[in-house]
This record gives C-alpha cells, structure tokens and sequence, in this order.
C-alpha cells in the first residue's frame, strides 16, 4: 500500500549580497525541515548557498521584483516569503500581499523604512513623538539652524545601524553635521543609482534630542499582539556626537515596571503603524518621563546579534521567525534562563586592516562563546557616521548580565586592530 507524499512548505529567503543572516536562516530552515528557495540580487551570492533553488531579484523596485516572485509561485507555491533586514522588508511585504500570504500592511512597511513617515505617523495617532522636521538637502543649514531646538538630532531616513546619526548642540554643530550627512547621502544615491528626487536620499530629518538609556526590544507579532522575545540593556551611554553600539545585554536589568512601559510603548507604537504580523525591532529610550520610542523596524535584529537568543530547548531566533511564517505556533517559546550579550566591536578609526592580534587570547577568556571577525584583513574600514560596519561580533553567555558584560568587556581588550 502506498503512502501519500505530504510536501513541505516552501519559503523564500530574501538575503542581499551584504548580509550576515544568510548561514542562521538557512540552518534554521534544515532544521525544521523546510524547502527553502533563496532570493539575492547578485547571482554569485545565491549559487554558494546550497538549497536547490535559487532567484536574482530586484530588492530597489519592489514592484519588478514583485512580479518575478509572482511567475515563479505559478509553477513553486510558496508558503512564506522572510525579508531578513532592511533592504528587503518592502519587497517581502509586498510581494507576500501579491500572493495573499500573511504580512504587514504595505503603508506600515513603508513607515518603518522611512523615518520621517515613521514620525509622522505616529503624531497622526496620538503617539508622543519628539518634536520633528524634515529639509531638503539643498535647503540652507545656516538659516535652518537658527530655527532648531538644541540639542538636536540629524539623520538621514532610511539608513540603519546609526549610519549618518549626529548630535548638534549648536548651530555650527547643526550646519557641519548638516553638510556631513548630505555628502554621505549623496554618495549612497550614487552606489544605488538613484536619481529620483523624491526618493528618501533627498531628506534629511531633524528631532529634538531624547536622553535617557536606550533600550532594544525584540518581538514578534501575532494577529496583532505584540510578544516580547527579549529585552537588551545597553550599558555604554549612547549620547553623541555619533551613536554607535557597542554592548547588547539580556536579559534586561531594569525594574519590571520599566520593562513594562518599554513593552507597552512598543505595541503602542506598533498599533498605530498598522503592524500586525512578524518580527519587529525597536529601538527606545527611558527617563523620567517614562518610554520613548526612537525606531521600530518589521525585521529581527540586525547583524549576528540574534546569537544571543535562544528559546526552548535551545531553539534560534531565525527557526523561531520561519516557525510564524510558515504557520505554526510560537505563542508558547520564551526566552532561555541564562544571561547573554554581545559586544559589536566598534571601528576606532578610518583605514585598511592591517592584523587583528589577541584573537585566541579573547576566545579564552571565561563564558566567550565566539569570537567572529567579520572584516577581512586588507578591506577599508570606516567609523560612523559614514561607516555601516563593525570589525565584529563577541558573544557570551553566562548565569548573570553583570557577569556576561564584564566578559565582553575584558575579551574586547584582548583584541588590538592594526589599522594602517
């Protein structure tokens, strides 16, 4: 007697050329035992990748690539379609609403990928934002910088990892700051290509500042409800001229009052975009008058940072993301009980890498779980604001948050970068 074949669920991997998420997705698919197809726009990324089937895609044009996800689920069903960062959450959504598969509303994908959109409509909803403007890069930063607050804060809007973020305390901060993000965004048009000037290269966005600590918050949503998968304490002070992190740390070590308030401004703010489906992001700020969100994007955290977290019996973020998106139930998966974190090693200054020294020296201090150098020794290097990458990641894991820092802390000393 012979038995029916009961396929598996196919899902779609977007993973762009320059992302670090392509070896934890695709692991986490062969373990639940999925069909995977993965989608790049470069060819030579996908070939090496292993699963069977591979698509170039057009991750820019969200309606091109659209249509080729389209012409390939007529012949390949597809049960989920996963953008692993920014540069794919457009096209996954959009896409996913092409072929009637869960997702986000187009409007609130587009919110969380421009910042300006992101404020503006969160003021539309009655969410307390701070007080906010968006410039022309060709508008005069002299007579604008008369008509600021201060301190204040510029960023381009569609840039991550506090890529062209800057502080100004002054009008000639604002201006210098001003100048500084329009040279790096006229470069970034240039690298893509672009020449549309209404495209989000154009602006500039300018906020009151928000002290207090930062705070990042990884969840995931289900019809809507807003799950709290981890809460990252951030100890180094993120307070200017340029933010760039350093140590994530879990689980929090606030009050559970505060975790609370960080959860609830978090679905505050997710509700009032429209988001309803899949992972987010949020990035926050606490003081004394309570939780303040700063950013929230509709995909896990960035970088090899979803290392720290396991769930279950020792279950990855990624798995836990393709379990939602293919269906099934991930209500019932909470956070491990041991401490983690992981250091994203910062870059001191612009050159080449010449040597990273103190590799195995870090790798043997106590409770280090990994060491990864993620920039090869010759490759230019470059700080924030203008830089959108780390040296690398350390990660450790142990039974207290003071003790995982101080073990991040002391095998980042360890490491000497010669930078020529």
């Amino acid at each position: 007697m012979s038995q029916k074949t009961v396929s598996k669920p196919r899902v779609l991997l977007l993973l762009p050329t320059r992302t670090y998420r392509a070896t934890d997705f695709l692991d986490a698919a062969l373990r639940l035992d999925v069909e995977v197809v993965v989608a790049s726009e470069e060819p030579s990324t996908t070939k090496d990748l292993s699963p069977r089937d591979t698509l170039v895609l057009d991750f820019q044009d969200p309606t091109i690539g659209t249509q080729s996800i389209q012409e390939y689920a007529d012949t390949h069903p597809i049960a989920a379609i996963i953008g692993v960062d920014d540069d794919t959450t457009m096209l996954a959504t959009t896409a996913s609403a092409a072929l009637g598969l869960p997702h986000n509303p187009i409007s609130s994908a587009l919110a969380t990928r421009n910042k300006f959109l992101l404020r503006q409509t969160l003021d539309d909803e009655g969410v307390s934002v701070p007080n906010y403007k968006r410039l022309l890069i060709d508008d005069d930063p002299e007579q604008n910088s008369q008509l600021i607050n201060y301190p204040c804060i510029l960023k381009p809007l569609s840039l991550s990892a506090s890529r062209g973020v800057i502080r100004a305390d002054t009008p000639n901060q604002f201006v210098t700051a001003f100048q500084r993000i329009t040279t790096l965004l006229n470069i970034v048009k240039e690298s893509r290509g672009t020449d549309d000037n209404e495209d989000p290269y154009q602006y500039i966005l300018v906020e009151d500042y928000i002290p207090g600590i930062e705070i990042a918050l990884e969840g995931i949503l289900i019809s809507g409800e807003l799950k709290t998968l981890a809460l990252f304490d951030k100890p180094d002070p993120l307070e200017g001229p340029f933010f760039e992190e350093t140590l994530y740390i879990t689980p929090s070590r606030l009050p559970d009052n505060i975790k609370e308030e960080i959860h609830k401004a978090s679905a505050e703010a997710a509700t009032a975009l429209g988001l309803r489906h899949g992972p987010i992001h949020a990035e926050l700020r606490y003081n004394e008058n309570g939780a303040h969100l700063i950013e929230i994007a509709a995909r896990t955290i960035g970088g090899l940072c979803s290392r720290t977290l396991k769930f279950g019996t020792g279950i990855s973020l990624e798995e836990l993301v393709i379990r939602h998106a293919i269906g099934d139930s991930v209500e019932s998966f909470s956070r491990e009980n041991q401490a983690a974190g992981v250091m994203m090693i910062p870059v001191p200054k612009a050159g080449i890498l010449g040597e990273v020294r103190g590799k195995n020296e870090a790798r043997k201090v106590e409770n280090i779980e990994e060491v990864n150098i993620t920039i090869s020794v010759g490759a230019d290097i470059v700080p924030l604001p203008e830089g959108d990458k780390y040296l690398g990641f350390i990660f450790a894991r142990a039974e207290t948050p003071k003790v995982v820092e101080e073990s991040l802390r002391k095998a980042h000393q360890q490491l000497d970068f010669v930078i020529l």
